[in-house]
């Protein structure tokens, strides 16, 4: 049944909002009639208001999804509480609607709804907002639906968001001090050389000696930053744009992945965070009950290294051809070989889910652990740094005022 959302007035003249359902905007004015309100505006929400429409086109471009990382790793934990205790999931979504504080997560909660009671799966009606669930998150639900078991499918789904925004919030938050100084330090390094270096210099300009050699040099550092700062700064857009350009195109793409894989530290953390999503993704789809095939591809899908992801997608033709997971996996040797040992133990016990769950949960702590080290050693070094490079520009200045005093010695 088609969800409306309300503008109306009530006996008081006060002015109410909501949402209902009925099966015609006629039908809703109806039913605010039945209880003493005088309907102002009756508009229909969700998938079914035009969504080829202009106005549709204009909401996807412009505004942002309605659920966050977090947000929905939050509202999937509320709806798992919620049918896990027993309640009907009709009712569990009546009960996230009405408790909901943003209008716009009301009225997307509101159609999914609408869209169960109307006799629709909860997969199905999920699949209808791609911005918001993707697939993966849809074939997870779909499976829980179909085992019968969507309460703990739905606490495992809630699990594998949290732990995926736990773990980027970590590599957040060790990349953002060293990026910090990094920007801090430029700042102010163009800063003296572009202003104050000049500016001291200028003191010297008529004097007959030769300034030091140091002194020279950062006056020449000075005056191609002044002359050439801005044709610089329009060369290093127009090949961040360029880069941009290139790295949207698959075949480069995949190349430059590939180089990346095989940066000093860098690479090793970029192929235990891909590879720690792909085992807790393939986890997470074979734990509910998602064919293998279906779940390979889908867990395929969620790695943002395209060498990686290439090298998934063979392991599923061979798992297709009637190869065993952990030897297709074995064969790439992108893939770290912890996962196709886990796989084969996994395997080998038929209990494939939790042994890839415990390679994830390994996978991501070591991320954890170089990412924090990789910080640690970053921080004192990049201080150090621009301490040097401060020093020299404080000397460049001084020892003209140096070889003055002694020059009137």
């Amino acid at each position: 049944m088609p969800a409306f959302t309300f503008e109306a007035l009530d006996a008081q003249g006060q002015t109410r909002k909501g949402l209902l359902e009925a099966d015609t905007a006629k039908a809703a004015r109806s039913q605010l009639r039945a209880q003493a309100l005088v309907p102002l505006a009756v508009v229909l929400v969700g998938p079914d208001a035009a969504p080829g429409s202009s106005g549709a086109l204009r909401r996807s471009l412009f505004t942002r999804p309605v659920f966050n990382a977090t947000g929905l790793a939050i509202w999937t934990r509320q709806v798992a509480g919620l049918v896990s205790s027993g309640l009907p999931l009709e009712r569990a979504l009546t009960a996230l609607a009405d408790e909901a504080d943003d209008e716009r997560q009301r009225h997307l909660v509101a159609v999914l709804r609408a869209e169960v009671n109307a006799g629709s799966t909860f997969a199905r009606a999920l699949a209808q907002h791609p911005r918001e669930f993707s697939d993966i998150y849809c074939a997870v639900i779909g499976a829980g639906e179909h085992s019968g078991s969507l309460g703990l499918v739905l606490e495992r789904l809630a699990d594998d968001l949290e732990e995926r925004q736990a773990l980027k919030a970590k590599l957040i938050g060790a990349a953002l001090y060293p990026a910090i100084v990094t920007l801090v330090a430029i700042v102010i390094v163009l800063f003296l050389v572009g202003y104050v270096v000049p500016q001291v210099a200028s003191v010297f300009a008529g004097s007959k000696r030769a300034l030091p050699f140091l002194t020279v040099a950062m006056l020449a550092v000075s005056d191609f930053v002044r002359s050439f700062g801005l044709a610089l700064l329009v060369a290093l857009i127009l090949i961040a744009i360029s880069a941009r350009w290139a790295l949207a195109r698959e075949a480069f793409r995949q190349k430059f992945d590939a180089a990346w894989l095989n940066v000093p530290i860098l690479g090793k953390l970029a192929r235990g965070y891909n590879a720690a999503r792909f085992a807790s993704t393939l986890a997470m789809l074979a734990g509910a009950g998602v064919p293998i095939l279906k779940a390979l591809q889908a867990a395929a899908e969620t790695l943002n290294n395209r060498a990686m992801r290439a090298d998934a997608l063979d392991a599923l033709v061979l798992v297709r051809e009637g190869a065993p997971l952990a030897s297709a996996l074995a064969q790439k040797k992108r893939f770290p070989g912890l996962l196709s040992m886990f796989a084969r133990l996994g395997e080998q016990t038929g209990q494939l889910p939790l042994m890839l769950q415990r390679a994830a949960v390994q996978l991501s702590t070591e991320v954890q652990r170089r990412a924090l080290q990789l910080a640690t050693i970053l921080e004192p070094l990049l201080i150090v740094a621009m301490g040097l490079v401060v020093m020299l520009i404080v000397l460049a200045v001084l020892l003209p005022i140096i070889q003055l005093n002694q020059f009137v010695k």
